[in-house]
């Protein structure tokens, strides 16, 4: 049985940015991130400072290194892409520091708003 987990991580610094309004660029590297973990995406939204997902992590992976894997891997992306942003965040880092989890045991997904 895998586990289903909302997650929610918000940028390090709380303004619009210019890679919020290129949310299809966001859903990318999101995508590619969790296809190459095993993670399947339930649901997910890019709102303008934040992310909100619903995905089923595999039993191998805990909550913890996935989390720091796509927080850390896609602030990678993100400055490759957009190299000048790296004068504005300063040492790369992109996402606040943690996260908030919610654990969907035994509940339909259906009835989980992310």
């Amino acid at each position: 049985m895998e586990l289903q987990v909302s997650h929610s991580v918000c940028t390090k610094i709380q303004k619009v940015s210019n890679i919020w309004k290129n949310k299809e660029y966001i859903e990318i590297i999101r995508i590619k991130l969790c296809e190459w973990k095993g993670v399947e995406i339930i649901e997910a939204e890019a709102c303008p400072d934040h992310i909100h997902m619903l995905v089923e992590i595999p039993p191998k992976i805990s909550v913890s290194s996935f989390m720091g894997y796509l927080k850390g891997k896609s602030s990678l992306m993100i400055f490759d892409q957009h190299a000048n942003m790296k004068y504005k965040y300063g040492d790369r880092e992109f996402w606040c520091r943690g996260y908030y989890e919610c654990y969907i045991l035994g509940k339909p997904t259906s009835s989980v708003r992310v």
